[in-house]
């Protein structure tokens, strides 16, 4: 009888205590895969919270309960996909309010850092929420996980690329999330990270649910230390999406123009510039030069900085111009820099003949048109004034000046050397360099002046200039038709 009680009272007590772990379970899984929390204030939890500092910050005006909810979400998404867990040891890289580092807090994630050089101050608290240094002052392979949703705009995309590569451990893994979407910013965002492999790329919800806004989330793993990608080898070949981008810009005009100079006029309304249809605010630098300036008033103030789809981006501005008539003027521009000498194939000297048109007002007015030789050729077809100037290799400067990390604009208008100069580019890989191309292409084009003559200072004609141009889209080259 005894034994029976004994046996009756065991099995009571396995029941309640197999009852109690089911109940302490159930509601541990209810946190953690319904709420998307481990330790919330006036909730249990089994792992009490080891600084709940950040709940202080939460209360402030300046966040969301609705953006930390949206946060709580990504991260658990994150932590059932393997790229995050409690034990990370976690940076939020330009986070302006908070929000993310309260979420993976909340989530069970402490060890968590933010900084950022624009963030309002929320409140005060030891240690703070988010640090205001804008260098990061940690040391190499520090963290295992790293988010940053602002990227965007950080004005600086190539320096915080480094720094976030030298700071996340080998193996972690860092997540972005950009409002660009298209394959071509995703391709420069791969470019900034090259100490990382891309594991996921995927459209989800933003932050703004009212505004059904669709961002890209960008999962990366570091798998060795930041390479620094200087100039480009020999050679290069255009990537595919290069291609895409060329063979969908605006048809070349197949039938030569009988007035080229209103054709202008026209074809300018038609062109798909590339930052019209891309984001560029991955690129380390904007870079537009501009090859056979002439007056600033030309191309550069006239078109480039008027109407050329710049995304509000800085860019630097080199003013390519052998003829002195023009140094002057350049002088008084801020933000050009004048290079006075003739783009070429190799650094020679040269013969630079000025064609006058006749009466020298127009030079004066920026229509001048020069063109270079040679100095072993002594003789030109068309009434000139010869100058000796220095010629460089223009290809060799280029790769010099940038990499394939910026974003270069070449606005190519060189008397007929383009035939010279696009394949010493092609030669040496520096085409690769140029995302867009503004090509005018000499020929022996119908006159102005003299109706039913044609310009006998070029030898080229109509059908070798769209030959040209259309070799070049072929290799993925996206350039456009200036005249």
């Amino acid at each position: 009888m005894e034994l029976s009680r004994n046996l009756l009272i065991k099995s009571t007590l396995a029941r309640l205590l197999s009852f109690i772990v089911l109940f302490f379970a159930v509601r541990f899984a209810y946190f953690i895969a319904v709420k998307g929390r481990s330790c919330v204030s006036n909730d249990f939890c089994f792992f009490p919270p080891q600084n709940l500092d950040f709940t202080i910050h939460y209360h402030s005006a300046t966040t969301s309960r609705c953006t930390v909810d949206h946060y709580l979400s990504v991260f658990q998404d994150l932590i059932a996909d393997g790229f995050l867990s409690p034990i990370s040891k976690s940076l939020c890289f330009e986070t302006l309010t908070g929000e993310e580092i309260i979420a993976l807090k909340e989530i069970g994630v402490i060890d968590s850092t933010g900084i950022s050089k624009k963030s309002k101050k929320i409140k005060k608290s030891s240690p703070p929420l988010i640090l205001s240094n804008y260098h990061l002052s940690f040391h190499d392979n520090t963290f295992d996980f790293q988010f940053t949703n602002n990227l965007d705009w950080s004005g600086q995309p190539d320096e915080f690329g480094s720094e976030l590569c030298r700071t996340l451990k080998p193996g972690g893994f860092l997540v972005i999330h950009t409002k660009s979407r298209d394959l071509y910013s995703l391709q420069s965002l791969l470019d900034l990270f090259n100490c990382c492999r891309l594991i996921k790329s995927r459209e989800i919800n933003g932050v703004d649910s009212m505004s059904m806004m669709i961002i890209r989330e960008v999962v990366l793993m570091k798998v060795r230390d930041f390479l620094w990608r200087g100039n480009v080898g020999s050679n290069c070949s255009v990537s595919r999406l290069k291609r895409e981008l060329a063979k969908n810009a605006e048809a070349l005009i197949a039938k030569e123009p009988l007035k080229p100079w209103i054709t202008l006029k026209r074809s300018l309304k038609n062109f798909k510039y590339l930052s019209d249809s891309v984001d560029i605010s991955f690129k380390r630098k904007y870079v537009y030069v501009d090859v056979g300036a002439r007056s600033y008033g030309s191309s550069i103030g006239g078109w480039f900085r008027k109407s050329y789809p710049k995304q509000n981006k800085s860019f630097e501005v080199y003013a390519i111009e052998a003829d002195k008539v023009f140094f002057g003027e350049y002088r008084s521009k801020k933000g050009v820099q004048l290079l006075p000498y003739a783009a070429w194939v190799r650094n020679e000297t040269l013969f630079f003949g000025i064609s006058r048109f006749v009466n020298r007002k127009i030079v004066e007015k920026g229509r001048g048109a020069g063109r270079i030789q040679p100095v072993v050729q002594t003789s030109m077809s068309y009434k000139a004034d010869l100058d000796t100037i220095e010629g460089f290799d223009f290809a060799e400067w280029l790769k010099n000046v940038v990499v394939e990390r910026d974003f270069v604009v070449v606005k190519l208008d060189v008397e007929g050397t383009e035939f010279h100069l696009i394949p010493r580019l092609v030669e040496t890989g520096a085409i690769c360099l140029i995302d867009e191309l503004i090509l005018e292409c000499h020929y022996n084009r119908w006159q102005r002046c003299c109706p039913g003559q044609r310009d006998v200072k070029y030898q080229k004609t109509y059908d070798q200039c769209l030959q040209l141009l259309t070799s070049l889209r072929k290799i993925g080259v996206l350039v456009h038709q200036w005249w």
